[in-house]
């Protein structure tokens, strides 16, 4: 009959402590994330766009992008123009740069109006209710029932010549991006807002809120410490979601010559360009790499959007 050594039982005592640390809830949200293939593969791709529009910025500069040389009008990929050019003689490659910085802007602008007026009105809603809910949420369906697509074509033809060209970063940019930013970010707020407002009415009720009530805390530092980091992980994905929705909606307006003017270059007005003289037909490369991009860029941040929406859920049954 074998003996254990009383010195070997601290040493497994020491192990299984170490075995069975806890886990902090960031850690399992991270590990959630990184599990998630899709949401991997779609990071590791936002993240190759974003290196190539930045880094490509220190190769091209923005006047590399808009010189024009028509005697190489509709030259196809080579070593001198990889993404060849277009019909003026202007390097696609160059251009895909600096319009994916305009797309990419747009989007991220048109998410922070978005978020800053969705959260604002369903936390005041769902925290105060009564007439102050009712009006919100009234509102909020009018504002549902405005084709949001058409408001956008017709606002960008209306206000988009008159506002002045904006200085920003030592760039300059049309002021149709401006009113582009608004108008998307101030017609996609509603579903947003519904969320928070359903996460509030349930959040309000709740033991920890009643406390901080009773304890006199004001409102307003109930709804911004306590009721609304508890809604962080509703408003991050809606945030990720929104910046591919509002890269299409430029897409779609750009490619129609109501969006993005020039010299202002982007994704959606380089297809507009495309589009134009049979070029699709007779010029392929002017039209798939900027579409390609378009299309990357949505499936990627679509899929880190799904794998935020998983990691950040706490009734996940997905192992950690």
């Amino acid at each position: 009959m074998t003996r254990t050594s009383p010195s070997s039982k601290p040493a497994t005592l020491k192990a299984d402590a170490v075995a069975i640390q806890p886990v902090t809830p960031t850690q399992q949200v991270i590990r959630r994330f990184v599990r998630h293939k899709g949401a991997m593969v779609g990071l590791f791709i936002l993240i190759g766009i974003i290196l190539f529009i930045m880094v490509g910025s220190f190769v091209f500069s923005e006047a590399d992008a808009n010189r024009t040389n028509t005697g190489i009008r509709l030259q196809p990929p080579s070593a001198e123009h990889p993404f060849g050019t277009d019909r003026i003689g202007r390097d696609i490659l160059a251009r895909t740069i600096y319009g994916g910085q305009i797309s990419l802007l747009i989007g991220l602008l048109a998410v922070i109006v978005e978020v800053s007026v969705g959260t604002t009105v369903g936390a005041l809603a769902g925290y105060y209710g009564g007439w102050v809910d009712a009006i919100l949420m009234r509102i909020t369906e009018a504002m549902l029932s405005i084709p949001s697509l058409l408001l956008l074509l017709v606002m960008a033809k209306f206000f988009g010549s008159k506002i002045p060209d904006v200085e920003l970063l030592g760039r300059s940019f049309s002021g149709s991006v401006v009113v582009i930013v608004l108008i998307i970010g101030l017609t996609s707020w509603m579903g947003l807002a519904r969320i928070v407002r359903s996460n509030v009415l349930a959040l309000k009720e709740t033991d920890f809120i009643l406390a901080a009530r009773a304890l006199g805390l004001p409102n307003r530092r109930i709804i911004m410490a306590h009721i609304l980091p508890n809604t962080l992980a509703s408003i991050i994905v809606a945030l990720t979601l929104g910046v591919a929705t509002a890269i299409l909606a430029e897409a779609y307006v750009s490619f129609l010559g109501l969006g993005v003017q020039a010299p202002t270059a982007s994704w959606g007005n380089i297809l507009t360009e495309a589009q134009e003289f049979q070029i699709i037909k007779d010029a392929p490369w002017y039209w798939f790499f900027p579409s390609a991009l378009i299309l990357l860029t949505v499936l990627s941040i679509n899929f880190v959007g799904d794998g935020l929406r998983d990691a950040l859920d706490p009734r996940s049954d997905k192992k950690v």
